[in-house]
């Protein structure tokens, strides 16, 4: 049994989508959703759909091996990282080398670094007059958004787009690839 550890600071789509993805499949279970904030929607979300949630401030995630002691403890294969807005420290990153991945909501290298992120990405992408946009789903590394590249998919950006409709096209590729992308990696 493979075992998954989602990171997500905000409404918890993302995770939810993944939770349901593998919940019947034999081999890989979520075993808990770990927060930097304790008022995010997706603990509600961890709540309804039965998985356990933890959260964490600053000092247990930069100052200590805290979160890497409870990591280690819930078994994780695979450390996923879905709208989780901390740069990860050094010692979870060596922790687990290569066993850590995030999305990202634009092609990398466009569009990526310390705070780009969400809505930011979208407005970004418009500003441009970009004619495409999409996801990233890459390793973490030590940089923001600069670990190498998994997956990437692609939708249009048409004239009459604003940063709302980018971004239902970019959460629908979100949805769509990221939990197969994460049974790739783990099957």
């Amino acid at each position: 049994m493979k075992r998954i550890v989602i990171l997500a600071s905000g409404s918890g789509s993302n995770a939810e989508n993944i939770i349901v993805h593998f919940k019947e499949n034999p081999q890989v279970e979520v075993v808990a959703v770990l927060t930097n904030k304790s008022s995010a929607k997706v603990l509600e979300r961890c709540d309804r759909l039965q998985v356990p949630a933890f959260y964490f401030n600053r000092p247990a995630f930069t100052a200590s091996d805290a979160v890497v002691r409870l990591l280690k403890g819930l078994g994780a294969d695979l450390i996923v990282l879905a709208g989780f807005l901390w740069k990860i420290p050094q010692n979870i990153i060596d922790a687990y080398p290569n066993q850590i991945i995030n999305i990202h909501p634009a092609l990398l290298p466009k569009y990526g670094g310390k705070g780009m992120y969400g809505e930011k990405v979208h407005q970004a992408v418009k500003e441009q007059g970009e004619t495409e946009t999409g996801i990233t789903i890459h390793y973490v590394n030590e940089h923001y958004d600069e670990g190498a590249i998994i997956f990437q998919a692609k939708t249009a950006v048409e004239p009459s787009d604003n940063p709302d409709s980018i971004a239902q096209k970019v959460h629908q590729l979100e949805y769509e690839h990221f939990p197969k992308e994460i049974e790739k990696l783990l099957l």
